[in-house]
């Protein structure tokens, strides 16, 4: 069954500039297909014209009336003073408003009831079951467990969370929904490692249809039925993952430049010959007819197009001579705020060459470990660089001392550069023709990443500090920072949550995990195989060795006795396991608190069944 058709649609914001034209594709129930291009090529239009939120000028759409369908990148607009949990809360609106409407007719019948309301409340309790509604606690917990969300805050005002907060919970509300059809825009860009790997799991798990844009290569490798390439407005189909792709996009690239080569060869030969026989049918009009016989036919000749490459950015950081073996050394390193220890007692050396990946949850400290290391955050301890060492540093939020200026001013003032030398250094970072006298501050962020790179690339340094380097960016731009970095020969540390970049670069990484940094001597895969070993090779609970069982010494009356001790220890037991049940629901989402108590919950049950296996020997 067809979910999603679209057929020759063309949308232009500019007559005679078409930003989609003859775009034509369908997507089948259950598929999840990630839509590529590079950006502005017009995917999130697409989206918007899918979901009706904008018009199209020609062509046809055609999504399944009966489906239900979700898009993350619209954050609705909520009451004020919202919380959280009520915009999450907000995705069982029909079930609320039954069991609003049991809670009425429960008051109602304290004192009677006729048969009109008892049919009605059994309706409504049908109705709210076969939904879900007794569901509803467990599944919040376990969406905002997967996604990060706290306890905390999910007591805030909805109004007072940043755009990526807003997105993440947005995307938990969508979930929630269980909607039929999901619209995924960049759903990864606010999530941490931990985050992302959950959503990839809800998604192979989900039987719906879902379309999703993304830059995340390693995520599009994880779900990707099929890719759909948008390119000058049209489509290009590969029916696999992300390395499917890579792999297909280059051997098609190779067939068609070799296509193109032999047929510019054949029409070459035939021109000269045409040429020469022209020649000699001056004086031969047998000559001459062949000739032009031979020119029909080579117009006629479908010509195949010449294949375009990708503009690369032809840039490179400078780089400053390093002289030592020492680039930063820290000891007792700590950083608090208040009452919460963000790290503490962190002692770490680096030396040349190193390339090192910070990672760790969203919130637990990264970008201020790096502002405490560059001296822009006071903390404790001692933090010492080499004699030569000069970094360079590209924030995760970028700022502009005069956004107001335009690109090539921006180089001539912060760089102190001539005006072909602003012009050089921005067209290697794609920025040409026109788009030097934008503002600033009319960039997208991927162009102010751009900028901030093209700046930086310029300095003589030999420590390169990125905090989240590819956010914003689309694959192709992705691409040519890491070209340039591969060209780095200082010492690289990164903050990311791009497993394909931490991939290809990180040779040491350092994880931040409750307040302490640990370090592994390895590369990204390795680490990976490292956590899962040790997750696997975690003390299972087992049961304490059995009592020995009490054995009757006299008659019937000291069996008696037995049971009737043995029956009062099974009540309390179960007891215990019923008071765990309540805690376990309630800290759903603590990851740490949730592990400890399933596992007092299973030791539990193991003395219950000891219990029962005396109390049933003693009835026998």
């Amino acid at each position: 069954m067809i979910d999603i058709s679209v057929n020759n649609l063309t949308k232009f914001f500019v007559i005679g500039e078409n930003l989609l034209e003859g775009l034509t594709f369908e997507i089948q129930e259950g598929e999840c297909v990630a839509i590529l291009g590079r950006n502005g090529c017009g995917k999130t239009t697409l989206f918007k014209i899918l979901t009706g939120e904008m018009d199209y000028d020609d062509g046809e759409v055609y999504v399944n009336p009966h489906k239900r369908l979700g898009l993350i990148s619209q954050i609705p607009v909520f009451p004020l003073g919202y919380t959280v949990e009520e915009v999450l809360r907000s995705a069982y609106a029909p079930l609320m408003a039954a069991k609003r409407k049991m809670e009425a007719l429960e008051k109602a019948m304290a004192h009677g009831a006729t048969e009109e309301q008892l049919r009605e409340y059994d309706s409504l309790t049908n109705r709210f079951q076969s939904g879900g509604g007794y569901e509803m606690d467990v599944e919040v917990d376990k969406v905002c467990n997967g996604l990060g969300i706290t306890s905390e805050q999910r007591t805030q005002e909805f109004d007072s969370l940043s755009g990526g907060e807003k997105t993440r919970v947005n995307l938990a509300r969508l979930l929630l929904e269980k909607t039929d059809i999901l619209l995924l825009d960049e759903p990864t860009n606010h999530l941490d490692l931990r985050s992302v790997e959950w959503l990839e799991g809800y998604i192979n798990a989900f039987k719906g249809t879902v379309l999703a844009i993304s830059h995340d290569r390693y995520f599009i490798d994880q779900v990707a039925d099929r890719v759909i390439e948008i390119v000058d407005g049209h489509a290009e189909f590969y029916s696999g993952n992300y390395s499917f792709y890579i792999d297909e996009k280059q051997a098609r690239f190779d067939l068609q430049m070799k296509q193109y080569e032999q047929e510019q060869a054949k029409l070459k030969q035939l021109g000269f010959t045409v040429e020469r026989m022209k020649g000699w049918g001056i004086n031969n009009r047998t000559l001459y007819r062949r000739a032009m016989s031979i020119q029909h036919r080579m117009e006629r000749i479908k010509k195949t197009e010449k294949p375009k490459t990708e503009r690369t950015m032809k840039a490179s950081f400078g780089e400053k001579d390093f002289s030592g073996d020492v680039v930063f050394k820290m000891k007792n390193v700590s950083k608090s705020f208040g009452d919460r220890t963000l790290f503490s007692d962190v002692e770490l050396n680096v030396e040349g060459g190193e390339r090192i990946a910070l990672l760790g949850d969203n919130g637990t400290g990264k970008s201020t470990f790096i502002r405490c290391l560059l001296g822009d955050e006071d903390c404790g301890g001692k933090i010492q660089f080499g004699p030569t060492v000069k970094w360079g540093y590209l924030p995760q939020i970028i700022h502009f001392a005069h956004p107001e200026r335009t690109l090539y001013d921006t180089m001539l003032y912060e760089k102190n550069c001539s005006p072909q030398v602003a012009r050089d250094r921005l067209g290697a970072f794609m920025f040409q023709g026109e788009d030097v006298f934008k503002e600033v501050r009319n960039l997208s962020g991927g162009e102010q990443s751009r900028l901030r790179l093209c700046m930086l690339m310029d300095e003589k340094i030999n420590l390169l500090i990125l905090d989240e380097p590819t956010n914003h960016l689309d694959i192709a731009s992705r691409e040519w920072v890491e070209a340039a970095i591969e060209e780095f020969e200082g010492v690289l540390l990164f903050v990311s949550h791009d497993r394909y970049f931490i991939e290809k670069f990180a040779e040491r990484i350092w994880l931040l995990e409750d307040g302490k940094i640990r370090d592994f001597r390895c590369g990204y895969s390795k680490y990976r195989a490292i956590l899962d070993h040790e997750a696997a090779a975690k003390p299972v609970v087992t049961a304490a060795p059995k009592p020995k069982k009490d054995k009757p010494k006299g008659g019937t009356k000291d069996v008696d006795k037995l049971i009737r001790r043995l029956e009062r220890e099974i009540e309390k037991q179960e007891k215990v396991i019923s008071d765990l049940d309540g805690k376990i629901e309630a800290a759903a989402a603590d990851y740490q608190e949730l592990a400890r108590l399933m596992g007092e919950k299973e030791e539990a049950e193991l003395v219950l069944l000891d219990l029962m296996e005396q109390w049933e020997a003693a009835q026998e």
